[in-house]
């Protein structure tokens, strides 16, 4: 887990900026000051919501979205790159390449705890600028380092890591973007927002081999891969300048996040959550490699003078899954629902292991598309089982639909953002045992063996905690 207030759109008049140091206004009255900074921002009042409101979050939430997007891209760049190294010169080992997979989701995963409390500290527009003028160091940089294949391994591993920019934008920008929406809709915000930010995955994996490629006239010109998304990164910088607020109601709930470290379910979601999240990031990091080196003549097709990779698809598919996980979620209860996913993905990764030695790609990318389906479910079903276990850990009598009282809310919103971090730690394991297994057995089989057992164990642990008679939170809808 956007622009000031058109007067046109405001057609009231306790709307429009009063000027600097007025501190009469009543606190259902937005104060607009220097700096698109806006006071008495309350998104629950429906008519400050009505007459305005909305439309300040909307354009927020879209340039957001777009800042986000870019984040992913970043964050995926070398999951892609990697490929190409060989042709382009370099010479890394099996263990090398997925260090410089994995090392960008190992940052980045490490990154959300700190960006988490920057937007209050910062404002939400002010940080988006900075985040995302962040995202030209480690873009730059890639462009430099790969086109030099002198490059010594320990700089580009360097270079990979400060990718992890990207990974950090999830936690700042879900922080952001939840103060502007009333309850009632903070789950479809959020949901777009965070779809927005994991299609960055998806549309790096599809562009990059044909920027590389058509960028050169056919030949293979990697630079491009950083120097492509540059302008992109300034156009979001100038966007969010632009259009973007920061809101002086934003604090940051450091009490929250101690309360929520303290409760034991916060631990037993995060790893859940690296189950579902961190497998589709773990996997879409790693998906372009494991198809160059099970299925090399299919790693890329010739469309005119640009390469096409299908590695994309698993991304695509998953982010497109995340928003029907919420969605069953809502209907079925999150646990059902994430028992479900574990299980389809245990189900995927045993039938991996079947096709690999018939050398069907088809097969192949079929039962991957499965996994990524299934881990995008999952990631919705297990990110609303938050809110729901919070609530009952409360004594909230009906928890699927009542958030609590104020210092559960507080409690959630910390949970939210501490869990995100932590299952982004999933994007590094999962290259990390795949390339373990890759340089001690010479095959990926026993790794995707042992995914599928932990998809088990996570089935069984999601059923015993929030779907067993006798549990804490028996008899709710968790």
């Amino acid at each position: 887990m956007s622009s000031t207030v058109e007067s046109a759109a405001l057609n009231s008049a306790p709307l429009s900026p009063p000027s600097v140091g007025t501190t009469d206004a009543p606190s259902s009255v937005l104060v607009h000051r220097p700096g698109r900074w806006i006071d008495n921002w309350n998104p629950e009042n429906k008519q400050q919501w009505e007459n305005g409101g909305k439309l300040i979050a909307a354009r927020n939430l879209k340039w957001s979205i777009f800042a986000e997007f870019l984040g992913f891209v970043v964050w995926q760049l070398w999951s892609i790159v990697v490929v190409s190294l060989p042709a382009a010169g370099f010479t890394f080992t099996t263990a090398e390449v997925f260090w410089l997979i994995s090392m960008p989701s190992l940052v980045g995963a490490t990154l959300r705890f700190p960006y988490t409390f920057l937007v209050p500290k910062f404002g939400g527009r002010n940080w988006t600028i900075i985040s995302a003028g962040l995202l030209l160091i480690p873009s730059i940089a890639l462009a430099i380092c790969v086109g030099n294949p002198d490059t010594p391994f320990g700089v580009m591993l360097f270079v990979a890591a400060l990718a992890g920019f990207g990974g950090g934008n999830f936690a700042s920008s879900m922080s952001n973007i939840t103060y502007f929406y009333p309850q009632s809709q903070k789950g479809y915000a959020l949901g777009l927002n965070a779809a927005g930010g994991n299609l960055g995955a998806s549309m790096a994996q599809l562009i990059v081999p044909i920027v590389i490629t058509l960028g050169a006239v056919g030949t293979l010109n990697i630079t491009l891969a950083g120097w492509f998304w540059v302008p992109f990164i300034v156009l979001a910088m100038w966007g969010a300048w632009k259009y973007m607020d920061n809101l002086s109601n934003a604090k940051a709930d450091f009490a929250g996040s101690l309360a929520a470290l303290k409760e034991p379910h916060l631990w037993i979601l995060a790893v859940l959550y690296i189950g579902t999240f961190g497998s589709f990031i773990g996997f879409a990091s790693v998906f372009p490699k494991l198809i160059a080196d099970q299925f090399p003549e299919y790693s890329t097709f010739q469309v005119a003078s640009a390469s096409l990779s299908l590695a994309f698809i698993g991304a695509l598919v998953g982010s497109l899954a995340r928003p029907m996980g919420g969605k069953l979620a809502d209907r079925f209860g999150g646990a059902s629902v994430t028992v479900v996913a574990f299980g389809v993905m245990a189900v995927g990764a045993l039938i991996v292991t079947l096709v690999l030695p018939l050398g069907n790609f088809w097969a192949f990318l079929g039962s991957f598309v499965l996994i990524f389906v299934a881990t995008g479910i999952g990631n919705g079903s297990t990110y609303r089982m938050i809110p729901s276990v919070f609530s009952a850990r409360s004594g909230v009598a009906n928890a699927h639909h009542n958030s609590g009282d104020v210092n559960t809310q507080r409690k959630t919103a910390a949970a939210l953002g501490l869990i995100s971090a932590i299952g982004a730690y999933g994007g590094f394991i999962i290259p990390q045992v795949l390339g373990y297994s890759k340089t001690t057995t010479g095959d990926y089989t026993s790794a995707i063996y042992g995914f599928a057992v932990a998809y088990l164990v996570m089935m069984g642990v999601t059923a015993f905690v929030y779907m067993r008679r006798g549990s804490s939170v028996a008899g709710q809808k968790i």
